[in-house]
């Protein structure tokens, strides 16, 4: 029997923790190991192997745990702490998200991040707190990951995932190097999905000396004194354009293309139960109209990191300026636009993600066969294509790949894009902090099911061979023969 310690003896954090390891002792969690072992030419076989330890793959992994899929082991490139955009390159100083929302927490009230803070500072902190830190919200995943006990592995990136078999092999370097056999693989991959950074053409072939995208490791002191622009209006173009500010940039242009901030965040008003549950059920052309709309609308930057620009008087909002091309000059850049040529020292593109994976090595086995919306599940009649939802994955119900041409690439139903880019398909369930654990819920009910049914014919065996008694043959005295000889008089 598991023993915890008693909640109430303890305080703080200590407390916290106790009452969490009391709570999954009370609802039998993490259940018992179920999966039967798989070995695949005397070599050890994972049942599910999750690249990126993130958000999202924090909590794919602790679904998984939690429901008794124990042989598995989650990747991430970068060190431990750093896993993420929180402390690298998401430059906002607070999270956009109110902070009562639950997150990864799976159901379990004890790993809410509320939970954790007035754990450690009390309830009056958590009244006068307004929105997230974001380094806070850093320090709450890495307990989120030492509490769950959490089998995480970092500084180890993969290179390669090709099918062998039934299998998945999926090749790794850095702190742990060569091939793992999987069963599944869960691609929890963040903002980047499956393409990464999205560049606009003008800014192709450009030295990168002088410019980089708002994800890059950026040095902002360098750019102490310099003239800067900063491309868009969303929330990333803020938090860069702050930061160069910040640190002392010359001058600092936003230039937006559009006439107008976007003001509204569309989605974010019509949260609910609802569209969490119902968007990925909804017949295509319903999710492409939800989506196209708010792409077409777009979601405005935070009020306070708009701000946080605004207050310097070096900033300046450049509206209804598109940009026509970039080319170096006189050792910096000369930038033509729709309100004529502005020269900078440097440039940052804060230009998003794409979802295009042929471009990527790693998934050069397996990107030819991938299908996307624009291979049919986008049609005419839900209007044009859209640049970043076009190229979208097609993705089944529990966020497993579909293949181009059927029969083409069948491990692809054992890979699971639960990522910024499974959107269109499934709804914003694996990218945002609100609805991630109904994402990891639905992710974690699939690869069960799949996994128990392709086992069925050893779990038939199990029940046929399980022979210990419930009764051991004392608990009560045969009468039969009695009662024969007695109807026989």
């Amino acid at each position: 029997m598991k023993h915890t310690p008693n909640p109430q003896t303890l305080t703080g954090l200590a407390a916290l923790e106790a009452q969490l390891a009391q709570d999954l002792n009370f609802l039998e969690l993490p259940a018992k190991p179920w999966v039967p072992e798989r070995r695949h030419e005397d070599i050890p076989v994972r049942d599910v192997v999750v690249i990126g330890a993130g958000m999202c793959g924090l909590a794919a992994t602790a679904k998984l745990v939690l429901t008794g899929i124990t042989n598995i082991v989650a990747y991430d490139a970068a060190p431990a702490g750093l896993e993420g955009p929180w402390v690298t390159f998401a430059r906002m100083q607070t999270l956009r998200s109110p902070k009562t929302l639950t997150g990864p927490a799976l159901g379990l009230a004890q790993l809410t991040f509320r939970a954790w803070f007035t754990a450690q500072w009390g309830v009056e902190a958590w009244q006068a707190l307004d929105k997230i830190p974001k380094n806070q919200w850093m320090d709450y995943l890495v307990w989120y990951r030492k509490v769950l006990a959490l089998p995480v592995r970092n500084n180890v990136r993969m290179t390669g995932v090709a099918p062998v078999g039934d299998l998945i092999a999926v090749d790794i370097e850095g702190a742990e190097a060569g091939r793992v056999l999987t069963r599944h693989l869960v691609l929890a991959t963040g903002r980047s999905g499956l393409g990464g950074f999205a560049v606009p053409d003008f800014l192709q072939g450009v030295d990168r000396a002088y410019w980089a995208h708002s994800a890059d490791d950026i040095d902002f002191d360098a750019l102490k004194g310099k003239r800067v622009a900063v491309i868009g209006a969303g929330a990333s173009s803020m938090d860069n354009a702050a930061t160069a500010l910040e640190a002392d940039a010359g001058s600092v242009d936003m230039l937006i293309r559009r006439k107008e901030m976007p003001r509204i965040n569309k989605l974010t008003g019509i949260g609910s139960q609802g569209v969490i549950l119902g968007m990925h059920n909804l017949p295509d052309a319903w999710k492409w109209k939800f989506f196209d709309y708010t792409a077409s609308t777009q979601t405005p930057p935070p009020r306070s990191s708009t701000l946080r620009v605004s207050r310097h008087a070096n900033a300046r909002f450049l509206l209804d300026c598109g940009i026509v091309a970039v080319k170096e000059d006189a050792g910096g850049l000369l930038v033509e636009t729709t309100q004529g040529p502005m020269r900078y020292d440097f440039l940052i593109a804060a230009t998003g993600f794409s979802n295009d994976f042929s471009d990527r090595p790693e998934f050069a086995a397996i990107a030819p066969y991938i299908r996307t919306w624009a291979d049919g599940r986008h049609t005419p009649d839900m209007g044009p294509p859209r640049q970043g939802m076009s190229e979208a994955p097609d993705l089944g119900p529990h966020f497993e790949f579909r293949e181009r041409v059927p029969g083409s690439c069948p491990i692809l139903a054992h890979i699971h894009c639960f990522n910024d880019a499974a959107m269109l398909t499934h709804g914003k369930v694996s990218g945002d902090i609100p609805a991630v654990s109904a994402g990891a819920d639905r992710l974690v009910r699939g690869i069960a099911t799949s996994l128990f049914a392709e086992d069925v014919e050893t779990h038939f065996a199990n029940l046929i061979a399980y022979d210990t008694p419930e009764l051991l043959g004392d608990e009560w005295v045969d009468s039969t023969p009695s009662l024969h000889r007695e109807a026989a008089l």
